[in-house]
């Protein structure tokens, strides 16, 4: 069975159950049960490493806990043993009363937050098995004990089919669309800013972590293949933090199936750090981010930043700003009013962004990028510790409809990132000095000096005589026909 009915056939079966309601549930249970599947790939082959060097390895997990004893227990056949096996009510009330919380307790007792101990323990406080039925649960449980976790190869479809989920979470509406940024435009970030092996990467925002699962993706395939640098990938590069519970769990499990054994993921609200407490050794070389936009933030949380404001997005501006290494570089997805509003945290927020950093780029996004969102995007690209002196800007314009069946691709951005490099006036993109921005309101609107002029409309009296010619034609064809039948 592919990988892809096998997913298929779980989400079936989570229809079918009374207790997961929506796409978000069909991933998040989903994920708690492929997160152990997972862990127990991981465990054996480590208890395999540790015999052929001639040591014992100590499980994390008791016997009891692990996949073999309580999800699929088999018999000499390699097949499911039945009279062990625990099904329907039995299994519902061993993994609510016993192996959740069991595998939550491992958040008191992890050594640090960076081991794999503490994300099973941070996992399973935040997860709920939703799953009702017994049955529907026995028949996950044998469809995920089917999926290999094994290869390189068996990795890469397997995250590639989680990314798929996670879309589809975005296509369904609700609040799925705060998990995913479409992977053309990140993918196109990071090509700008390329990241390079012994730079720490970040996202305050990090939800499904798509942005550090595609920099993973980008370094890897760039980095020389050594135990150093595969150490340095895996356990000091990439970092972020996340609010929300789901969200939370999603980009754990997004980071392990690209690669990343003990993700640096920390679950908390990033505005409710002040930001007149980060120092250097909280900084990062590089930033990605698409961080929430129209949320309001209380006042005692806008107390932490220097520009008070309720709105969400100026808020994680400001955090990323401060958390940028001098010379550091983002990128940086927010909304477009972000450039033009007239309220005081608006300009001040533009004041600081062009005195203290470089924004040499602005990448202006179509409607429909993001599915279901409802507003217009800009990219900013800037580098910390200079003054902006010259922005180009770079007005995407894909000649479709962006939407559902129309989703952005890479070929999209192609020239935006060929072009990025030299910034050239063209149809779609053109440059501003800063010293021509007013300096009272910092205005940085997208206005294309560049669009070529359109035909002028003609005069109603123009027109109407065309009409008349036309007419006066069509009337002598007609008549030629008739005399000729």
């Amino acid at each position: 069975m592919s990988f892809e009915q096998t997913f298929k056939n779980i989400d079936d079966l989570l229809y079918k159950d009374s207790g997961a309601d929506s796409e978000l549930d069909y991933i998040g249970q989903t994920s708690w049960v492929m997160f152990l599947r997972y862990l127990d790939e991981l465990e054996q082959d480590k208890a395999d490493e540790a015999a052929l060097e001639g040591k014992d390895y100590t499980f994390i997990l008791k016997e009891d806990y692990r996949w073999g004893n309580w999800a699929m227990p088999k018999d000499a056949e390699g097949k499911l043993d039945h009279h062990v096996a625990k099904t329907g009510v039995d299994l519902v009330q061993f993994v609510d009363g016993e192996l959740f919380p069991y595998l939550a307790e491992f958040k008191n007792t992890a050594e640090n937050p960076q081991t794999i101990e503490y994300k099973i323990g941070e996992i399973f406080s935040e997860l709920k098995n939703k799953i009702q039925s017994g049955y529907n649960l026995r028949e996950i449980l044998e469809y995920a004990d089917e999926l290999p976790f094994r290869t390189s190869k068996d990795k890469h479809e397997l995250s590639h089919l989680y990314e798929t989920k996670i879309k589809n979470m975005g296509n369904a509406g609700r609040n799925g669309g705060q998990y995913y940024t479409p992977r053309p435009l990140i993918r196109a970030m990071i090509n700008v800013l390329n990241p390079q092996i012994g730079e720490t990467v970040y996202d305050g925002a990090s939800g499904s972590c798509g942005f550090l699962c595609e920099a993973y993706e980008y370094m890897y395939e760039r980095m020389e293949k050594n135990t150093d640098n595969l150490k340095t990938l895996q356990e000091a590069t990439f970092y972020g933090k996340e609010k929300k519970n789901l969200a939370y769990v999603i980009g754990i499990m997004n980071m392990i199936l690209h690669g990343i054994e003990a993700p640096n993921i920390i679950h908390t609200n990033t505005l409710g750090e002040n930001i007149r407490d980060i120092q250097e050794k909280d900084r990062y070389n590089v930033i990605l981010a698409n961080p929430p936009f129209g949320g309001k933030e209380r006042k005692e949380v806008q107390q932490n930043f220097d520009i008070k404001t309720g709105e969400t997005a100026f808020l994680f501006m400001q955090h990323f700003i401060k958390s940028l290494k001098a010379g550091g570089r983002a990128a940086i997805v927010i909304k477009n009013t972000v450039l033009s509003n007239t309220d005081n945290a608006s300009v001040s927020l533009r004041k600081l962004l062009l005195e203290s950093c470089n924004l040499h780029t602005i990448l202006d996004m179509p409607g429909g990028t993001f599915l279901g969102a409802g507003v217009k995007t800009v990219t900013l690209f800037f580098t910390k510790g200079e003054p902006t002196k010259n922005i180009w800007f770079y007005q995407l314009n894909p000649g479709r409809n962006m939407g559902k069946t129309n989703p952005l691709n890479d070929k999209d951005l192609a020239e935006f990132v060929t072009q990025q490099e030299n910034k050239p006036e063209t149809e779609n993109s053109w440059n501003v000095k800063t010293a021509d921005i007013d300096a009272d309101t910092f205005d940085l609107s997208v206005k294309n000096p560049n669009t070529p002029e359109e035909a002028p409309l003609r005069e109603p009296e123009v027109i109407l005589a065309e009409m008349e010619r036309l007419v006066a034609e069509t009337n002598t064809i007609l008549q030629s026909i008739k005399e000729s039948i």
